[in-house]
């Protein structure tokens, strides 16, 4: 998974009249729209310190930094006022000619209609959103986001602090907007708040605070060494700083996540949604907004449901073949697809091994100007074990595409095979080595970033998931070249299978639970049907589906409409086919949606896309990418 900022954002009202202004005073359709997209892109930015410190290292070209430093906090006028400062953004980006700009803009152009009016339609149904889910809320993503703040100067140790002095009331406007959900019907489960209460109580452990060891006191500690290594500040600082750091984190951070789990257990019994979103008024509408944002597909629901029955059929078959043939060999039945004997266990040569064997079919990343390129893997803080990813890669800042970092989560991604794919996933070819270089090639074709601001999850994810499925050929490669017997690549190969079978069944299950209105026990007779009969592991699986709408289509129909994509390349390009040429041109056209691709890859990228308006959720809510798909939830 790759993680990238997103919170709840205050209503741009000052941009709706900026871009008005400019609208009428620019008579130039290449100004007015850098003009518009860099106040989008600063207005989205600028209340969102946090945010803004992982997307810019250097935020001056674009925009002033707000002084103190702080957190966005949510207001329902501020909920209200965005449907009005899309409306007004869209009707400026209308009236600008497409044939008058550059090829580059043209395409972000492109992008950003159809991507505005799904935000716009969206904004029609409030309070489905839950900013606050067991298994991806922003109280158990925030102090993941602030122990990797990178501390470049003395003012982002500032800034730093200032962001912890404003949690508080950044948890208050989260509180606040539950309570809202409460009232309109739409809060969450009894057992969904129980969990996050607990969570709450866990997370900021005061045993661990009082006696220095919790991870944001340690990770604290380590970056300010870094700071008296280069010499931005000087060692006779340190303990100040520290005692300042553990002062904030004890006396106002650690309060305010009491605050959070004392609103969420008095409104615990307020509950009424305990299945599909689909049970309230708005919620199929709510689910089809959520395919489109979060998948970047054209397709219907009845569309994917139908795409995706028939990839099953086909994965099930070839599976079984490969049983069969692994049953004639060995007289029996694999019992684990976990390889107990794999060549590679440290995730720094796992990295250097999928560089080496990505460098005929991708291509090599660009210098990167004025930067030393690194990626170092880390283990998260056994603490959070048990509410982060598998894995996950954090997004850098595009001005700074030198320093990446994975996440590894030892607790749930053993060593062997599954480490190896994750690893490709999270790193090489996937989330790290996509980002640095469509980026870098961003930042060569043009100054504006208003793209990244925008959220293209199928692409991103299915990116990833694409590279992932290549990397159990890599693995086999690996096996063979280590001495590895035909069993081994039997197994290698049935994993794969077996993986992508078990993500296709959780989609279908997600589109048959939020869009269908299949229930608890629906769900359990079909996963039933496919040997996961054990109730924890079902109960397991239905919960996240549950919590989780559209999260397993990110990355699956992601994946699949890459697929689709990569077989209209074969048919316009022909003989000039190669996988380099395909995963080029992917690379270099960036997060996008599927039907701008497509116009892309045919070249008529000039035409207008047209995009139907979805109804649901809300425009100015903007979370973190949920909680990775769990490898071998079925065992």
């Amino acid at each position: 998974m790759k993680k990238r900022l997103a919170f709840l954002l205050p209503a741009a009202a000052a941009f709706l009249f900026a871009a008005f202004f400019l609208y009428t005073l620019l008579t130039s359709d290449s100004r007015r729209f850098n003009q518009i997209t860099e106040e989008f892109f600063s207005a989205s930015l600028s209340g969102d310190s946090l945010s803004l410190h992982y997307t810019l290292a250097d935020p001056s070209p674009y925009l002033d930094p707000p002084h103190p430093a702080c957190l966005p906090v949510y207001t329902a006028d501020g909920q209200r006022e965005t449907g009005a400062a899309l409306e007004n953004l869209l009707a400026a980006l209308r009236e600008i000619n497409p044939q008058r700009l550059n090829r580059y803009d043209r395409y972000t152009l492109s992008l950003l209609i159809p991507y505005l009016e799904n935000e716009l339609a969206g904004t029609r149904c409030a309070y489905f959103e839950e900013p606050l889910s067991p298994t991806s809320g922003m109280h158990t993503q925030l102090p993941i986001l602030l122990a990797e703040y990178t501390f470049r100067t003395a003012q982002d140790l500032e800034d730093y602090m200032d962001i912890l002095e404003s949690v508080p009331a950044y948890l208050e406007g989260l509180a606040q907007y539950e309570k809202e959900k409460a009232a309109a019907g739409l809060f969450m489960s009894q057992a969904d708040a129980t969990a996050v209460v607990k969570q709450c109580d866990q997370i900021m452990d005061p045993g661990l605070l009082e006696n220095g060891s919790h991870f944001l006191q340690v990770t604290f500690a380590e970056r300010l060494e870094e700071l008296i290594a280069s010499g931005v500040i000087d060692a006779s600082q340190r303990e100040s700083l520290i005692s300042e750091d553990d002062r904030l984190l004890r006396t106002v951070v650690a309060p305010a996540y009491v605050a959070l789990a004392d609103d969420i257990f008095l409104l615990s019994d307020s509950g009424s949604l305990e299945g599909s979103v689909c049970q309230a008024t708005g919620g199929s509408a709510y689910y089809t907004y959520l395919l489109r944002r979060n998948t970047g597909t054209r397709r219907t629901p009845e569309e994917v449901n139908e795409l995706l029955s028939a990839q099953f059929q086909s994965l099930l078959s070839q599976l079984q073949e490969l049983l069969a043939r692994y049953r004639e060999q060995t007289g029996g039945m694999p019992q684990t697809l976990s390889l107990s004997a794999f060549p590679l266990l440290d995730p720094q040569e796992i990295l250097t091994d999928l560089q080496e064997r990505i460098s005929t079919d991708f291509p090599a990343i660009p210098a990167l100007s004025g930067s030393t390129f690194t990626c170092i893997t880390k283990a998260v803080a056994p603490s959070m074990e048990e509410y982060t990813s598998p894995a996950f890669y954090l997004t850098p800042p595009l001005d700074d595409l030198g320093r990446n970092v994975i996440y590894i989560n030892n607790a749930s991604t053993p060593p062997g095979l599954e480490l190896y794919t994750t690893l490709a996933h999270e790193g090489y070819p996937g989330h790290l080595y996509q980002t640095v270089y469509s980026q870098s090639h961003e930042n060569a074709s043009t100054d504006n970033p208003v793209r990244n601001v925008l959220s293209f999850g199928g692409y991103v994810e299915g990116w990833a998931y694409y590279v992932e499925n290549i990397s159990y050929d890599y693995a086999a490669e690996l096996l063979t070249q280590s001495g590895g017997s035909e069993n081994d690549l039997l197994l290698v190969q049935i994993a794969r299978l077996e993986r992508n079978l078990q993500v296709n069944l959780y989609c279908l299950l997600d589109l048959a639970i939020h869009y269908y209105g299949a229930d608890r026990q629906d769900v359990l007779r079909s996963l039933s049907a496919f040997g996961i009969t054990q109730q924890e592991t079902s109960a397991s699986i239905y919960n996240y589906i549950r919590m989780e709408p559209t999260t397993y289509l990110k990355y699956y129909l992601g994946y699949l409409e890459i697929l689709s994509l990569q077989e209209q390349a074969r048919a316009v390009w022909g003989d000039a086919y190669t996988p380099l040429r395909f995963h080029t041109f992917l690379l270099q056209a960036g997060p996008s949606d599927f039907g701008n691709l497509e116009r892309l890859l045919k070249g008529r990228e000039t035409e207008t896309p047209v995009e139907e308006g979805l109804s649901a959720s809300m425009a100015n809510l903007f979370f973190l990418k949920p909680m990775e798909i769990p490898h071998q939830v079925c065992q």
